[in-house]
């Protein structure tokens, strides 16, 4: 395999060998918030909330809250939209962890938040969630909570400023190991949650069946699945694995009800952007199945000179093993499922996903996710054909149609499939 295609399935990994990733660390200089918080060894202010467990030595966890002290610091620099931004997070501090009120920033506004988050790291071991831990008891009292809750950490030595980016988790920024932290006020608790934590004969999916449809947050499932809140076996889980559990999770929640549903009637096309993650969503008549192609334009991050084209796809009955095209795959999945639930239809779903270049860092697979909401928002285009629908998606996009045309699977296997009840009111 070329570096390039094993850079793009390796994504920070560790695949290629080498003791650090040349991708990742061109965004590990930025060093903003060294001065800010040089010699600090203690932090206060809301957390979103958001709590992180790191996977790095699996499995010794690194766990704990993520605290933004930085909030009213003049030193912190912010990009040409820092004033607004600045005022959305003093207003609201749990805007640092609510993705879905980030379609208008820039990308370098959600470097600078995220960023601006301090990680009070302690180590555990995943059985550490059946245990009672007071700093653990903690981060999960911590997670439970809905609003931002005032936190307060004391570490063993100074902060230091190692910022993290993935390509599945949101940028971090600044750690230290924690001696100790208090939660300086009550957390504000969904009842859904409550009632499910407390819940330990549930098995982590039905629990995360019924968080779903209580309409609790990805982000706040997450941070309960990850800091051993869900399930009868309770374990510690690194976020980035909980990520992609619960796209998947509630995925196939929602594809056991659409497969129920009459088929779609038009032929339908979605787009939307959101960083330079560009999305194409086809909508064919037929029986449920969905394929996805990941189309990395030159220099693009993880990209280098040439086109990468990653396909994946599952029919009717599922899928079996996990998706090579990592959590993207999923989190692509999830909006579009949603839409076809909520108009009670199933289709067969053709998407094509275009990072451009001016996706120049990784923010996390939340942005994919949001992509494909985005286009799920729009405005929708309904056409007669399937190839007078192919034709407009492909006047959007940037890569020669049979560029990754030729990479599908599933599209030209697919009949365009009518019900008879279709054709009734």
């Amino acid at each position: 395999m070329t570096s390039e295609g094993l850079c793009m399935r390796c994504k920070g990994k560790g695949l290629c060998g080498r003791p650090y990733c040349p991708t990742l660390e061109r965004f590990k200089n930025n060093k903003r918030l060294t001065k800010a918080l040089s010699n600090q060894t203690t932090v206060f202010g809301p957390s979103p909330p958001s709590v992180f467990v790191g996977s790095y030595n699996y499995p010794s966890l690194s766990a704990g809250p993520l605290i933004p002290p930085s909030i009213d610091l003049p030193d912190l620099e912010f990009s040409e939209a820092s004033e607004i931004l600045r005022e959305k997070v003093v207003k609201n501090p749990g805007f640092l962890e609510d993705s879905r009120l980030w379609h208008d920033l820039q990308m370098q506004d959600v470097i600078s938040m995220r960023t601006a988050l301090v990680r009070a790291n302690t180590t555990f071991k995943p059985s550490d969630a059946k245990t009672d831990n007071p700093l653990l008891m903690k981060a999960q009292e911590l997670a439970l909570s809905a609003k931002p809750i005032d936190t307060e950490a004391w570490f063993k030595k100074p902060i230091v400023s190692d910022l993290k980016f993935d390509s599945m988790m949101m940028p971090m920024g600044p750690s230290g190991q924690v001696k100790n932290f208090n939660i300086t006020e009550n957390p504000k608790v969904p009842n859904a949650v409550d009632r499910i934590v407390y819940d330990t004969d549930a098995l982590a999916k039905d629990a995360i069946s019924e968080l779903y449809q209580g309409n609790v947050s990805n982000e706040q499932m997450t941070r309960l699945m990850s800091i051993g809140l869900l399930g009868r076996d309770r374990k510690l889980v690194p976020t980035r694995w909980s990520i992609t559990a619960i796209d998947d999770m509630t995925g196939k929640e929602t594809i056991q009800r659409i497969k129920d549903y009459p088929h779609i009637r038009e032929i339908t096309v979605l787009t939307g952007e959101i960083f330079g993650n560009h999305f194409e969503i086809l909508l064919l008549p037929g029986s449920f199945s969905y394929e996805l192609l990941e189309v990395w334009m030159p220099q693009s991050v993880w990209n280098g000179e040439k086109t990468y084209i990653g396909q994946d796809h599952e029919d009717f009955y599922g899928k079996k093993q996990y998706s090579n095209l990592s959590g993207g795959y999923y989190a692509a999945r999830l909006p579009v499922l949603e839409y076809l639930d909520a108009i009670k239809k199933q289709a067969f779903i053709f998407a094509v996903r275009e990072i451009r270049p001016s996706y120049w860092a990784p923010l996390g697979v939340w942005v994919v996710r949001e992509a494909a909401r985005q286009s799920v928002e729009n405005p929708k285009k309904m056409f007669e054909t399937k190839e007078e629908a192919l034709a407009d998606m492909a006047s959007r996009l940037q890569t020669p149609r049979a560029e990754w045309e030729r990479e599908t699977k599933l599209l030209y296997n697919q009949a365009v499939q009518m019900r008879i009840d279709s054709y009734y009111d």
